[in-house]
């Protein structure tokens, strides 16, 4: 019997196997389980496996009664997802630079990358105390008001390794508490919006709402931050539904429509 020593090194390989079926079947439009086969240089047994998962998963659907494969709907989504990120910055663009000149502060929009949130699009209001671009910079989600609202909409799994920290404090007011940030996190998700209070820089506060893509899932959050005497907390509510509208705006030019 096998010391399991080699197992993972056999994952990978039909993971390997897998994505090939998937490059297959996207040159030739459709495929049998032994044109499969033969291109994968395996037995037709196992080609049948993995058109067989790849199936379950709705990643490749068989033509009716011609005994081939295509790429199924499940591609779609895949691959919406990854057209919505890759075409956020021009979605976003014009909307940023409207809402910055509305509300006077920086304008952000910005996705979640593992545990962190980077910024993917930057508009600057008149008002705003200076022109650092934060484009392309990778802030700590727990002490951002982005980071916050794409937590909040992150699959489970996600949000628990957020939440198992360490929570980095980066100013006296970070929140470092699981506990507090799980309760603030799951208000962002009720409220449709999150805030910070000078949680990533001394005198900084920001207001941050969920942008949806294809199917209604949060792809990005878009955010305006500004100093504390300009942007109280009492003013966050309103910030928040202003950044909504933005939201919403964003949302249509990625396929969904609200």
């Amino acid at each position: 019997m096998s010391n399991g020593t080699d197992r993972p090194a056999a994952l990978v390989q039909s993971v390997d196997r897998a994505v090939t079926v998937l490059e297959i079947l996207a040159r030739r439009g459709d495929a049998g389980v032994t044109e499969i086969a033969a291109e994968l240089g395996v037995h037709k047994s196992t080609a049948s496996r993995l058109v067989g998962a790849l199936e379950a998963r709705g990643l490749v659907e068989q033509l009716s009664g011609r005994g081939k494969y295509r790429l199924g709907l499940g591609m779609v989504r895949l691959a919406g997802a990854a057209a919505a990120r890759i075409d956020l910055p021009g979605a976003a663009g014009h909307v940023c630079a409207r809402v910055a000149g509305e509300l006077g502060e920086t304008v952000n929009v910005a996705v979640l990358d593992d545990d962190q949130t980077v910024n993917v699009c930057q508009a600057l209001g008149p008002s705003a105390v200076n022109s650092y671009n934060w484009v392309g910079r990778r802030t700590p989600s727990h002490a951002t008001s982005s980071g916050k609202v794409l937590l909040a909409y992150a699959p489970a799994e996600v949000r628990r390794a957020a939440l198992a920290g360490p929570l980095t404090a980066y100013t006296p007011r970070t929140i470092t508490d699981p506990g507090v940030l799980a309760r603030q996190l799951s208000e962002a998700e009720r409220a449709g919006w999150a805030s910070t209070v000078e949680e990533l820089e001394i005198g900084l506060h920001a207001v941050a709402a969920p942008v949806r893509g294809a199917g209604g899932r949060v792809v990005a959050a878009i955010s305006v931050a500004g100093p504390s005497y300009r942007l109280p907390e009492r003013m966050f509510a309103e910030r928040a539904a202003r950044l909504r509208e933005a939201a919403a705006e964003i949302g249509g030019s990625l396929g969904n429509p609200g």
